[in-house]
């Protein structure tokens, strides 16, 4: 077995939740098996989720915030703020991250939104690499974090059905995909398969130690396990400048999400 370094961003509010409950279900047997965990527990940290010009301090006062652009220059001077600074120190750290929180809204809580955007820094995860007509910069499959592992760690008020193929929230899959694609696969992860927690509000005693012994089952082979098998930018599929999928891959009526799955 590879030992791994494993770092959690867990994003829930409330100490004695379900969703904290399967955080130490998944840091106990990480941790077990030998791997190094590390887990920002965000709330706890009382993180600072809303981008403005403190994140900035040699932005001068009367010039314009361009977040962007003020994001790169705050990287490359070695000037985002500290708490930025330790929390892109664990990514590069890390082997593999997992998100951890539960589903709101049909996407994740704002705190957890807001640590993406604060620590995605321009010239760290995004805005590197070539861009001309006939390549995408280091971007979807590539990038910093290439080489690297990346999950989501999900607890669902619904179930399955509801987020079915004909289910009335959708799939789940589409759901999930401008997190699993945007925000894991854009900067270079390898993006595994979710690890969802159906009907959260309702688990009893039994359900949670079926979920909890899946939970253990998946910890035990993040490093074996296949990831989604999105298409790579800079791979050939994509045509350039726009970056469309070429019109011979995916049959020809199918359209959304799954187009960006290689077959």
């Amino acid at each position: 077995m590879i030992r791994m370094k494993v770092f959690i961003a867990f994003a829930h509010p409330e100490p004695q939740s379900l969703t904290a409950s399967l955080r130490d279900v998944a840091t106990s047997e990480l941790t077990a098996l030998g791997h190094e965990v590390q887990v920002s527990d965000l709330y706890a940290m009382g993180w600072k989720s809303n981008i403005d010009r403190s994140d900035f301090p040699t932005l001068a006062p009367d010039e314009r915030m361009r977040v962007p652009y003020a994001s790169g220059a705050a990287f490359l001077r070695g000037t985002l703020t500290d708490d930025v600074k330790a929390e892109q120190a664990k990514l590069l750290w890390a082997d593999m991250m997992i998100l951890q929180f539960p589903l709101w809204w049909y996407s994740m809580p704002a705190i957890l939104k807001g640590w993406v955007e604060r620590v995605y820094a321009a010239g760290f995860a995004y805005g590197v690499g070539v861009s001309d007509e006939h390549r995408g910069g280091d971007r979807y499959g590539e990038g910093v974090f290439a080489g690297k592992r990346a999950m989501l760690l999900v607890s669902v008020g619904g179930q399955p059905d509801n987020y079915s193929a004909r289910g009335i929230c959708g799939p789940i899959e589409d759901v999930l995909f401008p997190i699993n694609h945007g925000i894991l696969y854009y900067p270079g992860f390898d993006v595994l398969p979710p690890f969802i927690v159906w009907g959260t509000d309702r688990l009893d005693a039994a359900g949670f130690e079926t979920a909890s012994s899946a939970l253990r089952d998946r910890m035990q082979t993040l490093e074996t396990i296949a990831p989604i098998p999105y298409r790579p930018l800079n791979g050939g599929d994509y045509a350039f400048p726009g970056m469309t999928l070429r019109p011979e891959l995916g049959t020809a009526d199918a359209s959304g999400f799954r187009l960006h799955e290689r077959e």
